[in-house]
């Protein structure tokens, strides 16, 4: 995997601190240098010239460029300037606060995060909210959907590499015994499965029980469930076939239709940008007939356009 987003060679936190300060201070702000030195250096880098910022000039570099930036270029700013667990959990904080939940970025999160980043994630919410992740996904979700989002919030997915056959075969018919091959569907006996079992495992359960029915996994889901629900299952079932596929979906998604999800496209972007965000855009190229620059340019504009391009670049 690769991402678009490296450590710059011979940092100085110190100076890229004062640069920041220059950019920010007197008559109007730089938002060009902003951009080049915000999107050349890795998170950690960015972190260390907060660090920096504040010991010279005794002010919080976050608040500072909030204070000067707006809109879109603000929220991705400050997405980039913060450690990528903590941005988790932030994005997790606002999807379940307010009228309504986010099922969009609560599905997109759980789904893709490692148990030993969903461990740190519980562990960041804890000491920033004072409450339990699980206590709030199970006030603001209900019915099958809270009790998925329960089952990923644990982190109990199995790791194991190797795939056991006999198990793919047995869950395999067990999927097909709680949907199709049922009065009804039997959500708790998909969840197990789903949840539980690990990724190269999912796939050999898929491949098999889509060589004995005769159609996808993602078929039998879209005919047996609806909603949000359909959303969740859908999402680990594309996450474990091919999560690049899957990340390019998603920001194939925010960006389709009348109007762009910004909150969606930045959060997909600036977590990714260290990881396959470069994977992702090669991918998206293949899936969708044009680039993603291409995508971002006709959709964005401004200084966050820019931003992104030279996430992406």
């Amino acid at each position: 995997m690769t991402g678009t987003v490296v450590p710059a060679d011979d940092f100085q936190s110190d100076e890229r601190a004062t640069e920041l300060k220059d950019a920010m201070d007197g008559l109007g702000t730089n938002e060009g240098v902003i951009i080049d030195i915000i999107d050349r250096h890795s998170n950690e880098q960015r972190c260390e010239i907060a660090v920096a910022y504040k010991q010279a000039y005794g002010e919080d570099l976050i608040d500072d460029l909030k204070s000067e930036l707006g809109g879109n270029f603000e929220d991705t700013v400050v997405a980039l300037m913060t450690p990528p667990r903590l941005y988790d959990v932030r994005e997790l904080r606002k999807a379940v606060s307010g009228c309504g939940t986010d099922d969009t970025a609560l599905i997109e999160i759980m789904c893709s995060r490692s148990n030993e980043e969903l461990e740190g994630i519980k562990a960041m919410y804890k000491e920033e909210y004072e409450t339990e992740l699980e206590e709030d996904l199970d006030s603001d979700t209900s019915g099958y959907f809270g009790r998925m989002m329960i089952s990923l919030c644990t982190g109990g997915r199995e790791t194991n590499q190797y795939v056991d056959s006999d198990q793919a075969e047995e869950d395999a018919n067990q999927l097909y015994e709680a949907g199709a091959g049922s009065l009804g569907t039997e959500e708790s006996a998909i969840n197990k499965v789903l949840c539980l079992r690990s990724f190269p495992q999912l796939r050999a359960i898929f491949q098999i029980y889509e060589a004995k029915c005769e159609h996808s996994i993602e078929q039998a889901i879209d005919d047996e469930t609806s909603a949000n629900l359909k959303a969740g299952y859908l999402a680990i079932v594309r996450y474990a076939k091919d999560p690049i596929s899957f990340f390019a979906k998603r920001i194939n998604d925010a960006i389709s239709g009348i109007g762009t999800s910004d909150s969606d496209l930045i959060r997909l972007i600036v977590s990714r940008s260290e990881i396959d965000l470069a994977d992702i855009c090669s991918c998206y190229e293949n899936e969708y007939g044009k680039s993603l620059s291409d995508a971002i340019s006709d959709d964005c504009s401004g200084d966050y356009k820019r931003m992104l391009l030279r996430l992406i670049s």
